[in-house]
């Protein structure tokens, strides 16, 4: 079953886009992302529609954070995407009528519903700040002196 790596995807080109010095375009993006600037475009416009990007058109435009860092939550993010799916698992059948099956999908719904509440509430406390800093630390730890620009396509 093919995963959903939207939010991933999402989070790994708004880091690229806090460490770079002006505007990113959805070609330089699509590239970080191995996927359509039309596909960057589109998920832009929902991230847009929140505030916490901008876009700039013309010569030099492209998508710029809009918001402190520390103000962006993963959940955030995850809200602006559409809310995707974030179990592969579910019921065989939701309207069952064997007794069985319905116990069954009862303890499987109410094991969703607690674990997709925990997993929200986590993407609820994790800022894109505090990624960017594990990002920092990860960057001093391998080449021992801090970057002042980071360039989006070589970071990896």
């Amino acid at each position: 079953m093919k995963r959903d790596s939207r939010l991933s995807g999402v989070l790994h080109v708004l880091l690229h886009m806090a460490e770079h010095d002006g505007p990113v375009t959805s070609e330089v993006l699509a590239r970080a992302m191995c996927t359509n600037p039309v596909v960057i475009r589109r998920i832009m416009a929902g991230l847009r529609e929140r505030g916490y990007v901008r876009s700039e058109k013309g010569h030099r435009g492209g998508w710029r954070i809009a918001r402190d860092l520390s103000e962006i939550t993963l959940r955030d993010v995850y809200d602006a995407l559409g809310r995707p799916s974030l179990f592969a698992m579910g019921n065989r059948n939701e309207a069952p009528g064997c007794l069985v099956e319905q116990a069954v999908n009862t303890a499987l719904d109410s094991a969703f519903q607690e674990a997709e509440a925990l997993l929200l509430a986590r993407l609820g406390e994790v800022t894109l700040a505090a990624l960017s800093a594990e990002f920092h630390a990860g960057l001093v730890a391998r080449r021992g002196a801090p970057e002042t620009e980071i360039d989006i396509e070589n970071v990896h």
